[in-house]
């Protein structure tokens, strides 16, 4: 059952939208893909076979401490001061590296790499090209500025884009509904003419509907929603025509 005040999806009709707010990464740059092939040139640039016997260890290691740190960093329980540095440092402890200078030189490695990295999700240029005479869109991303901006320009993504609104300069990361707000604002938009394009369950469509904002569920691995039915769903950008 919708909350009061909540408008019913009926109410959310694809005529009436005029404004897309869409997610980055895993949306539409391949951050699994582009991310593990920078972590693996960590491994073996950095010699980290001595610690690990295969990347794959390193990275089952890796990925999960990652995952729940980015989980924090979302909620504001860390910084990302603390993010940055944690995730590569937690995999060391246990070989008695424990130095946050030298995790922070290596996260701004990583992240140097993953700018010149261009693989995006399947379909991403063609639904781009497809919705671009149809909407004003914007970048609505949780990620870091050093390193988007970068990211966007060299995979050819800036010239679809009217606004980049990143949680650093709304001050609030996504599901919060702070960003929301601040990215209606700043591109001149309405609730009810916009619609929040995304992968992620927590940041983008729950935080969207929080927002009263119409949301598309990106939703290739075809996980349940948790507690309420998104506006729509689909499992691959290209359905996403069908909609918009």
């Amino acid at each position: 059952m919708l909350r009061s005040g909540r408008k019913p999806l009926r109410d959310f009709l694809p005529m009436s939208y005029k404004n897309l707010f869409i997610d980055l990464d895993d949306t539409l740059w391949d951050i699994h893909r582009n991310g593990k092939e920078c972590l693996e040139e960590i491994y073996r640039d950095y010699g980290y076979e001595k610690f690990y016997p295969t990347f794959e260890a390193y990275y089952n290691v890796y990925m999960p401490v990652n995952h729940h740190l980015w989980a924090l960093y979302r909620q504001g329980e860390v910084t990302k001061e603390t993010l940055v540095v944690e995730r590569f440092l937690s995999p060391l402890r246990a070989f008695g590296i424990d130095d946050a200078g030298y995790a922070k030189r290596l996260s701004d490695d990583f992240l140097e790499r993953t700018t010149r990295k261009t693989r995006l999700i399947d379909g991403a240029l063609e639904l781009l090209d497809y919705l671009k005479p149809k909407y004003r869109m914007h970048i609505l991303s949780n990620g870091f500025r050093e390193v988007q901006f970068k990211k966007i320009e060299n995979s050819g993504l800036r010239p679809y884009f009217d606004k980049i609104i990143l949680s650093e300069d709304a001050k609030a990361n996504k599901p919060h509904p702070g960003i929301f707000t601040y990215a209606l604002k700043n591109t001149n938009s309405r609730r009810d003419q916009t619609v929040m394009i995304g992968d992620s369950w927590e940041a983008d469509i729950v935080g969207a509907r929080q927002s009263r904002i119409a949301q598309v569920w990106f939703n290739p691995a075809g996980i349940s929603p948790d507690g309420f039915e998104p506006t729509h769903t689909v499992k691959t950008l290209d359905e996403i025509k069908n909609i918009l």
